[in-house]
Order: structure tokens, then sequence, then C-alpha cells
């Protein structure tokens, strides 16, 4: 094992976050320290990449605001997200989605998928 993903995995604190992939809707909730404040912000939007692993892996959540596309990028052992909650599930066919960038209207829509597979029970 090399010296640098020893000192990640020494650092990085294990958070159980939900399974959540590309294309999925999630809300972020959000610590934001404002002077001696603090208060959690909720960010909704689709995931449209993951990146990275280990210590050093991100997701990146897009949404539209005012007409505005806004996309924020989290660290998965950041101590400032409280919780991440998945509100929809996407059908995607491709892990990074940059084509909603350019997308508006009903092309910017990503489906939803209705089956979630679930392993089925040993017969025994």
């Amino acid at each position: 094992m090399d010296a640098i993903n020893y000192v990640h995995e020494q650092l990085a604190k294990k958070i159980d976050f939900p399974k959540f992939r590309s294309g999925d809707a999630v809300a972020v909730n959000y610590r934001i320290i404002e002077g001696n404040k603090e208060r959690i912000q909720v960010f909704k939007g689709n995931v449209i990449q993951i990146k990275g692993t280990g210590a050093t892996k991100t997701f990146t959540v897009r949404k539209i605001s005012n007409g505005v596309g806004v996309e924020r990028i989290f660290p998965f052992t950041s101590p400032a997200i409280a919780e991440i909650e998945v509100l929809k599930r996407g059908k995607v066919r491709r892990s990074r989605l940059y084509y909603l960038r350019d997308a508006i209207g009903a092309k910017a829509r990503i489906k939803e998928r209705k089956y979630i597979r679930v392993a089925a029970p040993v017969a025994g």
C-alpha cells in the first residue's frame, strides 16, 4: 500500500450515504457556517457525474435556478455534508451527463427508472 492511500484511509471518516449513480435526483443537505452560526442548506438536483476513488471521490450535482444552470461539486468525505437523500432514480445510459448543460426544456429531463433490480431469494 502506498503512502498516499494510507494517509487517505486514516483521515477519511466512514460515512454511510445511500447508493446513487449518475442520473439520480438527489437532495444534499449541506452545512453552511456563517460567522459563529451554522445552518443547513438543501441543494436539489441531478447527479451528472461521479469521479475519483477513495478519499478524493466526488460527485457533481446540477440544478436550474431562475433559468440559470448551477453545478456544485461535493466530496464524499466532506464533513459539511449532513445528509444525502435520493429523490428519484434516473434511467440513463452513460456515466457523465455533460449533454444536459446544452439541453433545454423536455430534452433536459431524465426518465425515471421504474424497476429497480432486487436480488432473488436463493431456493434451498
